[in-house]
């Protein structure tokens, strides 16, 4: 069974930083290439930024490129993203799951909640 648990969410100000972890099972890790994904208030589940199995090739959607930083240790199950220079615009609930050439899994996780705000 899919289980993908997402933390390190949180309140930070404008300009500040946190770094989101994504604990996979259920499924061969190494195998799949895998994408953070984010949904902000009455909007559609957007995607973030995507990684290769392997972790060589990463790719970043125009709002955050320069800012977030899509990164996976393979050992550990683990994804990360870590979010630098974060905007009120980036407050959302943030989730993992397959993406690039991957399908996305139909369960997803309960998300983790970044607020930005003063």
């Amino acid at each position: 069974q899919v289980q993908l648990v997402e933390s390190g969410g949180g309140l930070v100000q404008p300009g500040g930083s946190l770094k989101l972890s994504c604990v996979v099972s259920g499924f061969t890790f190494d195998n799949f290439d895998m994408a953070w994904y984010r949904r902000q208030p009455e909007k559609e589940r957007e995607l973030v930024a995507e990684i290769t199995s392997t972790g060589l090739i990463t790719d970043n959607a125009d709002s955050v490129k320069g800012r977030f930083t899509i990164s996976r240790d393979n050992a550990k199950n683990t994804m990360y993203l870590e979010m630098n220079g974060l905007k009120p615009e980036d407050t959302a609930v943030y989730y993992c799951n397959a993406g690039f050439r991957d399908t996305p899994f139909n369960s997803w996780g309960q998300g983790t909640q970044v607020t930005v705000s003063s």
